[in-house]
């Protein structure tokens, strides 16, 4: 097959939502603090603008310097409606509604990718990865997981007001390779499929818009960063310089 026959197969719609609300209770305005001369967001703007599956791309903010930002360079908005932008608003609810945003007479895309703005690094193709792997697998929904280290749940310990320790979880393990393994959510890339993200409204279970078939993309943890703390930001001026100087 020659190039032109491959650009005349139509590609699955794949939605990217990225989420940019503009408060945060951990470091306000994060989406939009400088980094390495430019701010946090325009990262996952890169990150979109590599991808080679993702088909088109809407930014989800209820703060108008991120709509304004994101307009300039070249991305659909919408404004998010204030019950949608608390610190105690689900991201499913957020994801229909721009899906209904931009798709009012249905013809809904396969698979929507939902992207958080305070993400700048993702690394190795990590968003398409993500897809490659949920369209192979037929899987509902794929999302990034990282092993979660010397933070097992093995060497956690419970507390008591006297200063008392003991294990969460009872157990002999002293070195960390003889740890099961065990692997947590990154929040770098989270695919889905748009009809079970729809049919999720409603349901008591939090995590409903994710399917029953949901599977994990494993990466390192040093392949991304999610922004919620200044030392964050720390680490991804860290992360990013070290990625500048490998060149």
């Amino acid at each position: 097959m020659n190039d032109k026959q491959e650009a005349k197969i139509k590609k699955p719609e794949v939605l990217a939502v990225i989420m940019a609300r503009g408060g945060s209770v951990g470091l306000p305005g994060k989406s939009l603090k400088p980094l390495l001369g430019k701010p946090v967001l325009a990262y996952t703007f890169d990150h979109v603008r590599e991808s080679k599956l993702i088909t088109r791309t809407v930014v989800s903010s209820d703060d108008p310097a991120i709509l304004e930002l994101s307009r300039k360079k070249g991305f659909e908005t919408i404004e998010r409606p204030p019950e949608l932008a608390t610190s105690a608003a689900a991201t499913d609810p957020v994801l229909r509604h721009a899906v209904r945003a931009k798709y009012p007479q249905g013809n809904l895309p396969a698979a929507v990718v939902m992207l958080y703005g305070n993400v700048p690094i993702r690394q190795h193709q990590m968003i398409d990865r993500c897809i490659e792997m949920f369209q192979a697998t037929g899987a509902d929904s794929v999302q990034t997981i990282a092993p979660v280290g010397k933070f097992h749940p093995y060497w956690m310990f419970d507390r008591d007001e006297a200063g008392h320790i003991q294990k969460h979880i009872p157990n002999n393990i002293y070195r960390r390779q003889d740890l099961p393994p065990l692997y947590s959510p990154t929040g770098a890339v989270y695919v889905m499929k748009t009809d079970v993200l729809m049919a999720a409204e409603g349901s008591s279970d939090p995590h409903a818009f994710l399917g029953i078939d949901r599977r994990g993309l494993l990466v390192d943890p040093e392949d991304s960063v999610d922004i919620d703390t200044a030392k964050d930001l720390f680490v991804a001026e860290a992360l990013l310089r070290t990625m500048q100087e490998k060149g």
